[in-house]
């Protein structure tokens, strides 16, 4: 009786975390449920208004990650068990190899636990224990982390001038990020299911405390912003900015393109001007810039794209890494994390910016 009291306490205080969890972000699990509404399997399975209500509870069940605390504690431990066995033998490569010299480009070794819960419960599709998800993780591992180690030797000579073999070891670390994963190891539905547990951290905001692991992606409200109506007498901006709005709040999903599965920054972006008069297909940061005009800052204005470059470790360092669409007054409407407005005078920003560019008008030559 003692266990049973202790359990049932243990459970009613992480419903009322679960509930004070969606109180607190009303506005992430409207989102939440806008995600699970574009999912035509879910659509064809409604018929009433009483399916209807039954489709939104199971919408709130469905955002929760159906697997233990124990299992998924015990992934997260096995999976920064390898990054921390593969940072040893770094860490002591020196020791433990024979080579006259040594050259290094190493990536950084680290994950984002929630974006690990969210594929292994979307790869699953369900509840599963360690042992199931064992090859998982290990197949994750090696899709994240590629190390390459290239010996040259060299014919090099002494003080006598007698030649000598002289060996140089590369050591390469690739670590590819685990969030830029399920774009490649799900389909339409796995991606749409991943969206909605990185929207809500699968209520469990509480399963990895930044105290204990620093890379534990948080909650996070968008910023919203009213754009002065003068901006919007420009009817193809009012087109742009209205297809925009609606998905403030869906999470940053690395590859994702459309509402069903969330959205990164460039496929946020090729949406909206896909659906306000374009046609350009999906393309990257850099494919959105190369079909624009550039602008100078002066003469920037609501519509136009604004790029930026090293946001992160692309494969061309040089090239643009993000985008988002002007609105005018220094503000932006872009995929971060989540979909938000965010204020381009930041030092941020600044510091990263590129170009703003301009669209074709869409009854003009170009579009595709």
């Amino acid at each position: 009786m003692e266990n049973a009291a202790k359990a049932a306490r243990r459970a009613a205080e992480k419903s009322a975390k679960v509930h004070q969890f969606v109180w607190k972000h009303k506005k992430g699990f409207l989102i939440v449920i806008a995600l699970f509404l574009v999912v035509p399997i879910f659509l064809n399975g409604m018929s009433s208004c009483s399916m209807l209500a039954e489709g939104v509870m199971s919408v709130l069940g469905g955002s929760t990650h159906p697997s233990s605390d124990d299992a998924m504690l015990g992934a997260e431990a096995a999976y920064a068990g390898m990054e921390n066995e593969l940072q040893s033998y770094l860490d002591s490569y020196e020791s433990t190899h024979d080579y006259n010299e040594y050259s290094y480009d190493l990536d950084e070794i680290g994950h984002d636990p929630y974006v690990l819960m969210a594929l292994l419960n979307a790869y699953h599709r369900g509840g599963w224990t360690l042992e199931q998800v064992q090859g998982t993780l290990e197949m994750l591992f090696e899709r994240q982390y590629t190390l390459t180690e290239t010996v040259t030797v060299e014919t090099r000579y002494d003080e006598d001038d007698e030649p000598y073999e002289y060996s140089i070891c590369t050591v390469t670390l690739d670590n590819f990020d685990l969030s830029h994963l399920p774009v490649y190891l799900l389909d339409e539905e796995g991606m749409s299911i991943y969206a909605v547990y990185i929207a809500t951290l699968g209520n469990r905001p509480d399963l990895f405390p930044a105290s204990e692991y620093p890379n534990a992606s948080q909650r996070q409200d968008y910023l919203d912003y009213d754009v002065p109506p003068e901006a919007l007498e420009d009817e193809v901006f009012a087109a742009m900015l209205a297809e925009a709005e609606k998905y403030l709040g869906y999470p940053y999903v690395w590859g994702g393109s459309s509402p069903s599965t969330s959205f990164d920054c460039s496929g946020f972006v090729s949406w909206v001007i896909n659906h306000s008069g374009w046609n350009y297909g999906r393309l990257g940061a850099q494919g959105l810039c190369n079909v624009c005009t550039p602008v100078s800052p002066a003469n920037a204005r609501p519509g136009d794209l604004v790029f930026f470059k090293y946001t992160y470790n692309a494969p061309n360092p040089d090239g643009v890494t993000h985008c988002g669409i002007y609105v005018g007054n220094g503000m932006m409407i872009h995929c971060g994390s989540p979909i938000s407005y965010a204020n381009l005078n930041t030092s941020y920003w600044q510091a990263h910016f590129y170009c703003y560019g301009r669209l074709p008008e869409p009854s003009k030559e170009g579009i595709l």
